[in-house]
């Protein structure tokens, strides 16, 4: 089967979030047991609460206003840039730093993902400046506008039957199925979420990420 002749998912995600960390780490289980091919996209949870900070716990309130902004500053630029195509190993190659490794979101760590990801060093630059956050806002209200305002990351829109797409955020879940338990997820996430006049499904969560 060729590249055109698998389903496109395209899949909008911010580095610093844990869960969609785990829902990435599925799709690529998927991509090996389904013919899908995941397409990626940045979207912020800094400019998704921007104008809620209240509705924000205390803690982490500071960080969406100030931290959380670098590393998709530095995946938007690194997409303008070279394309699309790299977000998917940078964003392993952060999430990797980020989530499994534990190590700081700060320049040296973004430095060293962009090296592993083969992109150049001055990248990291563009987590201090505004100078993209347009673009970022385009992209971000790309996925966002597919769900609504009401969700969070990742958000995931695959081809609907009428032409257009099917949309969701989610599936969280810990830790990231594999083979084919991550194909029967797949499957009846797809069922769920294009049948019409279907919202939500949800449990209160009782564990945190699990990264292996």
């Amino acid at each position: 089967m060729t590249v055109s002749e698998k389903t496109p998912v395209d899949f909008w995600f911010d580095p610093i979030c844990p869960w969609a960390w785990m829902t990435s780490r599925w799709m690529l289980e998927v991509e090996k047991v389904r013919p899908v091919e995941v397409r990626w996209h940045v979207m912020s949870l800094a400019v998704l609460n921007e104008d809620k900070l209240d509705q924000v716990p205390e803690e982490f309130r500071e960080y969406l206003r100030t931290g959380a902004w670098g590393p998709v500053r530095v995946l938007i630029a690194a997409a303008k840039e070279y394309g699309d195509e790299v977000l998917g190993r940078l964003y392993t190659a952060l999430g990797t730093r980020f989530h499994n490794e534990g190590l700081p979101r700060d320049r040296e760590t973004i430095v060293a993902a962009l090296a592993e990801a083969g992109l150049p060093a001055r990248l990291a630059d563009a987590a201090e400046t505004d100078a993209l956050d347009a673009d970022l806002r385009v992209s971000h209200k790309e996925g966002i506008e597919k769900v609504g305002q009401e969700v969070g990351t990742p958000v995931i829109a695959v081809p609907g039957a009428d032409g257009g797409q099917v949309a969701f955020f989610g599936p969280v879940v810990t830790p990231a199925p594999k083979g084919e338990a991550a194909a029967r997820l797949w499957d009846g996430t797809l069922l769920v979420a294009s049948t019409p006049g279907f919202y939500e499904l949800k449990r209160t969560r009782t564990q945190g990420p699990v990264f292996d």
